[in-house]
């Protein structure tokens, strides 16, 4: 692959600019023995590397994490135990690196000080949740959208339950380019979003809820089934939704 970069640029069918920017996306970061940072992954595929904090030891995460900031500039942690926030706030204070902890999506924002604020795009995401109880799964997919420089309205427990609510909660969500919808239970309410919106509706099945097919299954099942069009993600996968939302807003306004 980066003979045939060098080999378009030799030949003059490529930039020194475009060349440098095909190699950057193929860049891999190597932390001691322990990982491989995909450090080019913003450059190839427009979405940041995010580091999974579940099941590390928190000493190794804390060493990726800085390997991380010092490549990009940036670096976003989820789902975090608390041992793990300790170990990386501690190091990152040796280093001098800024950490936002966002409590309500369990994710740590890591900057390096003169880094600012992802640079804002224009894409808008909406994300709506059927109650508190998705309110976690949720708040992961508007971080990292907004980390990919969207701006993200929220619309919180307004669920087929109580549908009255919805209504007027999707009104101040209509500047938005796509729609997350989070739901536990039986998983009504992104159907019913995209049967009301004329945006892409993401579904994001919750693991809340009990019984038959409890912990996100039937909200899962139910998704799937849905005659509404919507894409559905895995449960609990706020980041997956997140992130596909604001390519697809990003894509938007781009065209």
């Amino acid at each position: 692959m980066i003979r045939e970069i060098l080999s378009n640029l030799n030949e003059g069918e490529i930039s020194l600019e475009e060349a440098v920017k095909e190699i950057e996306g193929l860049r891999i970061d190597m932390v001691g023995e322990i990982a491989r940072l995909d450090t080019g992954r913003p450059v190839r595929c427009g979405i940041p590397e995010v580091i999974l904090a579940e099941g590390k030891a928190p000493a190794h995460l804390a060493e990726i994490a800085k390997k991380q900031v010092e490549s990009r500039g940036r670096c976003i942690i989820s789902r975090l135990h608390p041992e793990h926030a300790g170990a990386v706030r501690a190091l990152c204070d040796l280093k001098g690196i800024r950490s936002s902890l966002h409590e309500a999506a369990n994710m740590l924002v890591l900057a390096r000080d003169e880094d600012g604020e992802p640079q804002k795009t224009g894409g808008v995401v909406g994300i709506v949740t059927a109650g508190t109880s998705d309110i976690g799964v949720a708040e992961e997919a508007r971080v990292i959208a907004e980390e990919m420089g969207c701006t993200v309205l929220t619309a919180y427990d307004v669920g087929a339950a109580g549908i009255h609510r919805l209504f007027p909660a999707i009104r101040d969500l209509l500047d938005a380019h796509v729609f997350v919808v989070a739901a536990g239970r039986e998983g009504t309410l992104p159907a019913v979003v995209a049967g009301l919106v004329d945006r892409p509706v993401i579904g994001v099945p919750v693991s809340s809820g009990y019984g038959y097919m409890g912990q996100g299954r039937a909200a899962l099942a139910s998704m799937l089934q849905s005659c509404s069009v919507i894409g559905v993600v895995n449960i609990d996968a706020g980041f997956t939704a997140g992130a596909f939302a604001a390519r697809i807003a990003n894509m938007v306004v781009r065209a």
